[in-house]
């Protein structure tokens, strides 16, 4: 496929990146520092572009099929990014007729699975949200410009992320979160993103994905 790919410098972003070229797709990377990119490919073009503003953002979809969009808040004070970038994102797909959209949200957004145990449900997970509520509320306000959209959207949402191999061995509940999901690599969180491009039942869903 073409594939426009949004926070291709992150940690999760540069994994995107370099298995959608391992896996033969072309590549758009639209960044804000093309130094932070530490990938080199035929198949790769590195566009350089403010995220929040769709008219800079279309020359980067003409021709492409789907978009990944691993942009998100880093931290509290980062919060809203995951929604400007989004809106500007969708906007510019709107204008350039490319329909098929994945981007990237997190668990907590999610509801808590039925057979989650009580320890988490009454204690870990109310705590994990109130100490970043504007994160979680930045992102919760992404997944809604998704859902008003009309794209094909999906919203992938991993747990704790960790920097350990890709095993390509990961859960994964379309439509809710992954019951006793606690962590996930970045790199088969990036498989799982990947995976979710040509997959039609996950068109319009939120996906959970865990170990």
């Amino acid at each position: 496929m073409k594939l426009t790919v949004f926070g291709g410098t992150g940690r999760t972003g540069q994994h995107i990146v370099k298995q959608a070229l391992d896996a033969g797709h072309e590549v758009a990377a639209v960044v804000r520092d093309p130094a932070r990119l530490p990938v080199s490919h035929s198949a790769l073009e590195v566009i350089t572009a403010d995220v929040t503003s769709p008219g800079p953002l279309r020359p980067a979809l003409a021709g492409r099929e789907a978009v990944i969009s691993a942009i998100g808040p880093r931290s509290r004070k980062d919060a809203g990014i995951a929604t400007g970038a989004t809106r500007a994102i969708i906007q510019a797909m709107e204008q350039s007729d490319v329909r098929r959209l994945v981007i990237l949200s997190a668990v907590p957004v999610g509801p808590i699975p039925e057979d989650e145990g009580m320890l988490y449900r009454a204690v870990l997970s109310p705590l994990l949200r109130r100490l970043l509520r504007d994160v979680y509320a930045d992102l919760a306000a992404m997944e809604e410009e998704a859902r008003r959209s009309t794209t094909e959207w999906t919203v992938v949402r991993p747990p704790r992320l960790t920097d350990k191999p890709l095993t390509e061995r990961y859960r994964r509940e379309i439509g809710g979160n992954v019951p006793h999901g606690r962590f996930i690599s970045r790199a088969d969180l990036a498989h799982a993103m990947l995976a979710t491009l040509d997959d039609p039942a996950t068109v319009k869903q939120p996906v959970g994905i865990a170990y």
